[in-house]
Formats: structure tokens, sequence, C-alpha cells
């Protein structure tokens, strides 16, 4: 339920109305715009009086919520949220880009990387330190090592360090040492994972599932959120279709849904959704034209020799051009690289 208060409500009126739904139960997402105030309700109000609360001349209306995610709800705040990682805003006019190794290898290796994708243009460095693999007998990732590595990368260059998280008792070391968690498709719906995650302040990057509708990724996200952590971004990736071309199949279509139902910000990954090295820049340029506010790529000093997903990555120097073309297609949306 959302209550909207009238423009320049008196603060004595709202807390009363707060404290009569508090009183009932109900938990409140307060969400303060430039005139008005709104109250997102959450709890079972299907039994509710709503007109215990009409009679205040205070409220301008009162709108139950249909869908099952409330705090990820745009109804809930109608402006976009902005989720700060170490500095890096995600979310507002400026664009993001995230770029590394799809796996952490050697500590200069991780580090040449992170100078070559810094002076690129990019914010963020991304790398694999644990790694899931659908076969046993793949690279697995050098581990806590590989986070090592990466904060000997962050320490060297400054860029804040983002990695894939795998268990809830690695928790602690990634909120020590990592600065955007990620959270793989195949753990979007690990829930148990996600409520552990909503009780730290480490922002995450929750990746949409391989099959996930968009409503079971944002309720993914209400689980974080629910839990008190609010500094959640999507991450599209492409979903599987019964195309076997690519890797996966991109959903540009999901960026502006759930711009519409969210307020959260959204990064794509065109890497992991081709799966070739040649369609990530063109995929990146829609991401952009189509509203995204970030990219996370893949980049590479060596893909032919590369441990896990060469097929996929960008050397750094195509890396380099890339961020030059994306600045123009930027521009033409109102954005900033």
């Amino acid at each position: 339920m959302i209550i909207v208060f009238k423009p320049n409500a008196p603060q004595e009126s709202k807390l009363k109305v707060r404290a009569k739904l508090e009183n009932q139960g109900f938990q409140i997402h307060e969400s303060n715009g430039l005139n008005i105030t709104l109250y997102g309700i959450v709890g079972d109000t299907s039994a509710f009086d709503m007109r215990t609360l009409i009679s205040d001349d205070c409220i301008e209306k009162i709108m139950r919520v249909q869908e099952p995610f409330k705090r990820a709800n745009r109804m809930f705040h109608p402006e976009d949220s902005i989720v700060n990682v170490a500095g890096v805003p995600f979310g507002g006019r400026k664009l993001q880009v995230i770029a590394g190794p799809c796996s952490v290898e050697s500590a200069e290796q991780v580090t040449s990387i992170a100078q070559e994708v810094k002076m690129a243009g990019a914010n963020l460095l991304r790398g694999g330190a644990f790694k899931p693999r659908t076969s046993p007998y793949s690279f697995q990732g050098l581990k806590e090592v590989g986070l090592d590595y990466l904060k000997a990368a962050r320490a060297e260059t400054g860029l804040p360090i983002v990695t894939e998280i795998m268990s809830a008792d690695k928790i602690e070391r990634f909120v020590e040492d990592v600065d955007l968690i990620q959270v793989g498709a195949r753990n979007m719906q690990n829930f148990e994972l996600l409520k552990e995650l909503g009780k730290i302040r480490t922002p995450i990057l929750l990746k949409r599932g391989l099959s996930a509708t968009i409503e079971e990724w944002i309720m993914s996200a209400e689980y974080i959120m629910a839990g008190g952590n609010e500094n959640v971004i999507l991450c599209e990736r492409g979903i599987r279709t019964f195309e076997t071309y690519t890797r996966n199949t991109l959903d540009l279509s999901a960026i502006p849904a759930v711009k519409k139902l969210s307020h959260l910000p959204v990064v794509v990954d065109p890497s992991h959704a081709a799966g070739l090295w040649w369609m990530v820049e063109p995929l990146a340029k829609a991401a952009v034209a189509v509203g995204a506010d970030g990219l996370i790529i893949e980049v590479h000093n060596d893909p032919e020799h590369a441990l896990c997903d060469g097929a996929q990555s960008l050397k750094p120097d195509r890396f380099s051009r890339l961020m030059s073309e994306l600045k123009g297609i930027a521009q033409i949306v109102g954005r900033e690289l």
C-alpha cells in the first residue's frame, strides 16, 4: 500500500499517520521527493480499513500495490535510486563501466589489466576469485589468493573491485575486502545467501538467473532489501532460450521494463550474454542506447590462453576503442561516460 501526502503536509500530521500504522504492525518505507512524501506500507494490508486514514486531510491518496515486491517497487520510490560503490555512483546521469578478466590468474595479470582498463576509462575492476563452473573439472578460481591479488590491483590503480560470492560463509571476508559483491546468475535464487546479504550494507550486484522472469529477478532483490540492505544494482546478462548460436540471449527489453517497475539501477553484461567477443561491442552500444546505467565487460590481455571465458573477452586495445565510441552514444541519450 502507498500513501501519498499532500504537498507541504505538516510533519506532525505525517508522524501521526506513521504511528497509527506502526501500531498496527506495519513497516514504513518513507520516500521524500521535491514536493511530496510517500509512505510505502510493508505488511498484509488486505484486512486494513483504509477509511481510518482517508479522513486525515494531509493525505492526497492511498493506493494498493499489486506487485509482490515492495521496497524495490518504483511506486515506493518514484525517483531513481543512486547506489554508491566506494564513491562511484550507479543510477545517475553518468554511466559506469566495470571491466576486467573473467578469472584472476596471477597478481601480474590482474594488475596489468586493471591499469589498461582504467586508462581506457573504466570505473571499477572486475575479476573472479571464486568461479562457479558447469564442469567440476574446470578451473575453479584462485579463491582467497585471488582476492588478495584483486586487493593489490586496487591498491595500485585505485579502482574499486567487483567479484562474485559463492556462499554465505565468505560474507565476512567479502565485506572487509570487496567494494561491490556480485551474486551470480546461478545464485540469484539462493534465498538463504540473499537473506544474509541483506544484513550487510556493502552494495550488491545481482545478476539475472539463467531462466528467471523479470518479476523473479526483482523479487530476489527484494530479499536483500527486506533485510535492510537497499544498495542493490541489477545486472542483465542474458537468459537461456532455444537459440544455441550465442551463449545466452541478451534481453535488452528487460532494461526499460525494470526501469518502469523498479527504481534500482540496471547494468548490462554483454560478454556473458553473447559468449563471443565480436558481439560484445554492438551489444554494449545497444545497452547504452536503451537506457542501461552501466556495463560490465570482460577484458583479457591474452584471451587465447585465458583460463576462463577467453572467447568472450576483449583485448585492451579493442576495449579502449569501444569506450571512445560509447561516449557518443551516451551523449545522444543524455548520459555521460
